[in-house]
């Protein structure tokens, strides 16, 4: 009983005859594959299939998991209306789940369908299993905003009410890979499409699965990629388990990657032996190894940063300045503390977890009397005040990574030419609409990217180009 198989497989319609039209003869080793996994969930014979899919309904800060008894849904919208489906939900193991999940501040269960029709995502495993075996019940759940070890997280509480009742399960993971591996493809090219997809098949393939939580966020983006969080989840459901790998296929000829490899499961380790199969404390134990050398070496200023928001969410009040000029004192020297009380300069102080954004709040030119009071006020407003995040909790100051940027004087220029994306800094301005990017950031590697995004934050339309540039340096804190 429990969780038996795990498969990572991937989603195009075109898979699909009745929808390919014979297209599908390109990816005939994503097929094959296919349907050795098919054949082995016939084999293993499970109560529930629990299927995670990007294309079920997906919220930014919440879990979606269908409710009802059935649902139903067919590729009509693909050109093949009679490749239809009709699948029974396991509504005891969906009360389960959502139960686990509140008991462990998860934020997850029923609520909030907007559409009950079965989603291509679930409906391309569903036409290769459902050839080879069709007595089981279904989960669908749909993927959210959450972090990645967020993912990992509700994963193992799936697997642990599964345990809870008995099932025999297995769970299938369905997403794609980049979607930007060739010119020709659905979403063009870019240099990290091919990056993902080898890093990802190389780790799914040693069933690695703590570092599936180390891919960077931008590096998700520009890839386009549809199936991480897919992946994390299901590998939660097998934590603390061993299984035997396979990786049975990866192919690019759409310009979108198909990968598929299959995790059946050999043991489920509940004492210490666990400790190479508990890939989430691995990872925790990582970052706050990482965590710890990267605050040993922090300067002045992101060290006031620090004491910012921690006083404020701990305290509940602004930081007393005096309480730590010593502490600053000793770490940077006095002439460079005397700098930051008595000279004016625009700051960005910025917030990750995990090397996701958390927060991000600055000041284009000096508003306040010195660099510190800039930072403490700015630190503050990028916990709390950020509008595209909740407010940092109490709970995630020692997860938090920061950085601080002290602004340069701004510049007007005539010219993209004048941009450098490592160097500069640049402000798009048409109106009263402005938009704000730091240089040097990840992922960010053309002047025309930076400007994008600037007018992207300042809600100017990307090929407006009557708009009005300017560019400044910074100094970057750690």
């Amino acid at each position: 009983m429990g969780i038996l198989a795990g498969f990572m497989v991937p989603h195009p319609p075109m898979i699909v005859p009745e929808v390919g039209c014979g297209s599908e003869s390109q990816i005939e080793e994503t097929t094959r594959a296919y349907e050795y996994v098919a054949d082995r969930i016939a084999e293993l014979q499970p109560e529930t299939i629990i299927l995670s899919s990007p294309h079920s309904i997906m919220y930014a800060d919440y879990f979606h998991i269908s409710p009802g008894r059935y649902a139903e849904g067919s590729f009509a919208r693909f050109g093949a209306p009679k490749v239809a489906f009709h699948v029974e939900y396991d509504k005891e193991l969906v009360g389960a789940i959502s139960n686990r999940a509140y008991e462990h501040d998860l934020q997850a269960g029923v609520l909030g369908e907007k559409d009950a029709a079965l989603d291509h995502g679930t409906m391309v495993p569903l036409y290769f299993i459902t050839k080879k075996y069709r007595n089981f019940q279904l989960v669908r759940i749909g993927l959210s905003g959450f972090p990645l070890d967020i993912h990992y997280q509700l994963g193992q509480q799936i697997k642990e009410a599964v345990n809870d009742l008995g099932r025999r399960a297995v769970y299938v993971a369905s997403g794609d890979l980049s979607h930007k591996l060739q010119e020709y493809g659905p979403y063009g090219f870019d240099e990290y499409g091919p990056i993902y997809d080898a890093r990802i098949m190389d780790v799914m393939g040693r069933g690695a699965f703590d570092e599936l939580l180390d891919f960077d966020e931008n590096l998700l983006d520009r890839a386009a990629e549809c199936g991480h969080r897919s992946f994390v989840m299901m590998a939660g459901a097998l934590d603390q388990t061993e299984v035997e790998i396979q990786r049975l296929s990866h192919q690019d000829v759409t310009g979108v990657g198909y990968g598929i490899c299959s995790y059946i499961v050999k043991e489920i380790i509940e004492d210490s032996r666990a400790g190479n199969r508990a890939f989430l404390t691995i990872w925790q134990e990582r970052q706050k190894e990482k965590l710890m050398e990267q605050k040993a070496k922090e300067d002045i200023y992101v060290r006031l940063a620090r004491a910012s928001i921690e006083s404020y969410i701990r305290d509940g009040k602004p930081l007393d300045f005096e309480l730590v000029r010593e502490s600053l004192i000793q770490a940077g020297g006095a002439d460079a503390v005397f700098e930051m009380m008595h000279k004016e300069a625009g700051a960005f102080v910025s917030l990750h977890i995990g090397g996701r954004l958390r927060g991000c709040i600055g000041t284009i030119q000096a508003t306040k009397e010195s660099i510190a009071e800039e930072i403490i006020g700015n630190a503050i407003s990028a916990a709390l005040h950020d509008s595209r995040f909740e407010p940092v909790r109490e709970d995630e100051l020692d997860r938090l990574e920061y950085s601080v940027d002290i602004l340069g004087p701004r510049e007007k220029i005539d010219s993209p030419d004048q941009l450098d994306v490592k160097r500069y800094g640049v402000i798009v301005t048409k109106g009263y609409k402005r938009g704000l990017l730091l240089p040097n950031l990840d992922m960010i590697d053309t002047v025309e990217q930076q400007i994008a995004i600037a007018k992207q934050k300042a809600g100017i339309p990307v090929e407006e180009t009557n708009v009005q540039l300017e560019r400044f340096e910074v100094v970057r804190h750690y």
